[in-house]
């Protein structure tokens, strides 16, 4: 799907040219949704987490959300319901139309070392947005795995008892519990890195709010 942006020709006259759309109307609304849901399920967490916490420290209350546990879980909760079914949504939709696909695959260890690498002596090019480097398929395909184990595991320490097959999946209730915070926390990282490359390539950024 194209639009047309009004551009000056060689004879200064204003002529049509098209323009691409890079990120489809659901990718957008789905993506925004999910960002929102990703923070209060994070800060909310945190919350939970310095009420029990596994290591020998605790999240600033600045940075936690709910006040304190019994806020927190209702948040965690609230948020958990948008997330699993924005991203059965998007998982579903990414799989009919065939975008994870075209966008995500393939992935080659080749193609990640050497995109990696004009990555970080800043010769990776931007220039086609529509397309991603192997850096960034390795990234988004990776987030979604991590996303689908942190649910389970979410969920095998909600309910560990109905639910005592899944915990046994991942060994245990503390073993869950620590797969859960490895999961977060690898989630912030993605989050950091993603928010810091959408800040150095700002079209990317405009293309997720107007999908041009």
């Amino acid at each position: 799907m194209t639009s047309a942006t009004p551009t000056l020709d060689t004879m200064g006259e204003v002529s049509a040219k098209p323009t691409k759309v890079i990120q489809p109307a659901w990718v957008r609304v789905m993506h925004w949704i999910n960002a929102v849901a990703m923070i209060l399920m994070i800060m909310s967490g945190w919350q939970i987490y310095n009420a029990s916490p596994l290591f020998n420290f605790r999240f600033d209350h600045s940075v936690t959300l709910g006040g304190w546990l019994g806020g927190a879980l209702l948040w965690h909760f609230a948020a958990m319901w948008l997330l699993m079914l924005n991203g059965l949504a998007y998982l579903i939709t990414g799989l009919a139309t065939g975008r994870f696909r075209s966008k995500l695959l393939p992935i080659t260890p080749g193609g990640v070392f050497g995109d990696l690498k004009a990555a970080l002596t800043f010769k990776l090019a931007h220039d086609d947005l529509t397309i991603y480097n192997s850096v960034q398929k390795l990234l988004y395909a990776g987030i979604i795995v991590v996303g689908i184990v942190t649910v389970l595991t979410g969920l095998s320490i909600w309910k560990p008892v109905q639910l005592h097959w899944l915990v046994a999946l991942f060994g245990d209730y503390p073993t869950a519990r620590v797969i859960h915070f490895v999961c977060m926390s690898l989630i912030c990282a993605f989050l950091i890195v993603h928010v810091a490359l959408a800040l150095l390539v700002p079209k990317s950024l405009r293309a997720m709010i107007i999908g041009r």
